[in-house]
């Protein structure tokens, strides 16, 4: 919390001419300043500016207030990010009160580092070629503020150099500390993207290796400032535009933004790393924009595309879904001069709600009895969670895409056979929740597949199967839609994995001391690689790649 005598002395020294300047032309108009108001559409100036008042008020529209209350309204931010903005604007240091988080070094820190990394991209050949070769221009390197951290210790010199602590770097997700000492940098040999919270202010980065490192994308780790959750990359560039179109355009990656902006779409945004979340939606409520959902046409491309579009229509947005054909994504297209198909496929995007049906559908085998009967089941739920009014303008739909009588949508149907049903077990829970990780983040299948079988996961083996392999069936999409499974990140599927495995390996061993079909040779050698090998190893929570 900002201690209230840091509020006053910043209201005591702001001047509203000098803020309100910031965002819009301002003119003199004796005593007063006029300007064209930000808030309506209009070509002759009713926007009055007191600069003895320290008010503004527009006559066209009725808006009005102080310079903090511009600064919430221009921004579309909270009381609070309001003063800090200001606070930045006047290089004014806000006090806070004892015992409540002050994050201005941590911010601090990022600024420098930021301005740090933005120089170093000019002598990284190979960094500035890459960006070229996607169609990156120096213009749009500038504005997003892209730039290059190259080894561990220049980051670190450059620390101790600026005398920026390195305990608050830590805390800022810049650096980490090594279990035997010292700090290294968390981003290497890297393309960084600095990340911004709604308001402006940078909260953390995203890096995208030109060394070939495995992991392609990696963002600051969670922070006091950093929820990727709660982030959208491009948000505060892209607002004005939000705001103005009543547009929210939806892709899945940095270059993604970069370029529908370079290209005029300045209503782009991309999630971090991460799917659409719950945790996005009042951020993406702001402004009640149509939500357009401009993901890649492939498998994992359509999967979020579903996923997302049934949250969003669950919680009541209105939007489309564009799915870019040929294994194309924006960029890409853009890159190629197809500036004209891409806007003409954000024109032409499939509503949310007849694309959550159609998608869903198509997962199943209509053909089959069983399978149809577990599609309207899922669509019937899912249709179930829309408001009334909503719910009854597309049970036609789904009813022609099912193939059944619109009937079977009435309240009183059945649905105990209807769904793909999972045990609920912790055991099975815990499976599961690996299965359906792997759908959400193909990036963790060699993790996974690494150390365990699919004939290993038991009444789960054709599901597992199916994932690794790419592969869609209908249990897989009932997964998916299933709430009651969660998605881990890396740190929780490692602890599910050597759970699993810790359990697998201990009932082999039970199997193999009395399965007479074993040799005694055979027998004893296994019982001591689990014993002495596999199993200290899961209790240390370190994976195992052993095999029977």
């Amino acid at each position: 919390m900002i201690d209230n005598t840091s509020v006053e002395n910043l209201k005591n020294n702001m001047d509203i001419v000098d803020i309100i300047s910031n965002y819009i032309e301002v003119k003199k108009a004796g005593a007063n300043f006029k300007a064209n108001c930000p808030f309506h559409g209009e070509k002759t100036p009713s926007f009055v500016i007191s600069p003895s008042k320290q008010i503004y008020h527009c006559f066209g529209c009725g808006v009005g207030g102080d310079a903090i209350k511009f600064v919430m309204e221009y921004e579309k931010i909270n009381y609070p990010e309001s003063l800090e903005k200001i606070a930045s604007m006047m290089n004014f240091s806000l006090a806070y009160a004892q015992g409540t988080n002050d994050n201005s070094e941590s911010r601090r820190v990022l600024e420098q580092v930021q301005n740090w990394y933005s120089k170093n991209l000019d002598a990284v050949t190979v960094a500035k070629k890459y960006l070229h070769d996607r169609g990156i221009t120096q213009q749009s390197i500038e504005t997003f503020g892209i730039g290059y951290v190259g080894a561990s210790h220049e980051l670190i010199n450059f620390l101790k150099a600026t005398f920026l602590p390195l305990p608050k770097a830590q805390e800022a997700g810049i650096i980490d500390q090594r279990e035997s000492g010292g700090f290294y940098a968390r981003l290497t040999e890297r393309i960084t993207f600095p990340i911004y919270s709604a308001s402006g202010a940078i909260v953390g980065f995203g890096g995208r290796t030109i060394s070939n490192h495995p992991a392609k994308y990696i963002n600051s780790p969670q922070t006091k400032l950093f929820n990727k959750s709660q982030l959208l990359y491009g948000y505060a560039k892209a607002k004005e535009s939000i705001y103005r179109n009543k547009k929210l355009i939806v892709c899945e990656g940095y270059l993604d933004v970069i370029m529908f902006h370079q290209t005029g779409f300045k209503e782009a945004v991309a999630t971090l790393g991460t799917a659409l979340t719950e945790e996005h939606l009042p951020i993406l409520r702001k402004g009640e924009p149509h939500i357009v959902l401009a993901y890649d046409g492939d498998k994992a491309g359509v999967a979020a595309a579903l996923k997302a579009a049934t949250m969003l229509t669950k919680g009541g947005f209105d939007g489309s879904v564009v799915l870019f054909p040929d294994g194309n994504d924006p960029a890409d297209m853009i890159a190629m001069g197809q500036v004209q198909k891409v806007a003409n496929l954000l024109r032409s995007g499939q509503a949310l709600i007849p694309f959550v049906i159609e998608m869903t559908a198509k997962s199943y085998d209509l053909h089959n009895p069983r399978d149809k009967e577990a599609a309207f089941g899922t669509v019937k739920q899912y249709l179930d969670n829309l408001s009334p009014i909503v719910r009854e303008a597309y049970v036609a739909h789904a009813s022609t895409v099912l193939g059944v009588v619109p009937a079977l949508f009435g309240s009183n149907a059945k649905l105990e056979n209807t769904k793909a049903r999972f045990a609920s077990t912790r055991d099975d829970v815990g499976q599961l929740s690996i299965v359906k990780t792997l759908l959400e983040n193909r990036a963790f299948v060699d993790k996974v597949s690494n150390v365990i079988e699919p004939s290993m996961f038991g009444n789960y083996a054709s599901l597992l199967d199916a994932v690794i392999k790419g592969e869609e069936s209908s249990q897989l999409t009932g997964l998916m839609l299933d709430e009651n499974i969660k998605v881990m990140d890396e740190q929780e599927l490692t602890k599910a994995l050597t759970s699993f495995l810790f359990r697998y390996y201990t009932l082999e061993l039970k199997n193999i001391t009395v399965d007479a079909s074993i040799s005694l040779t055979k027998k004893s050698f296994l019982i001591r690689k689990i014993k002495i090998d596999i199993m200290p190893k899961l209790k240390r929570g370190e994976l195992v790649t052993y095999k029977f």
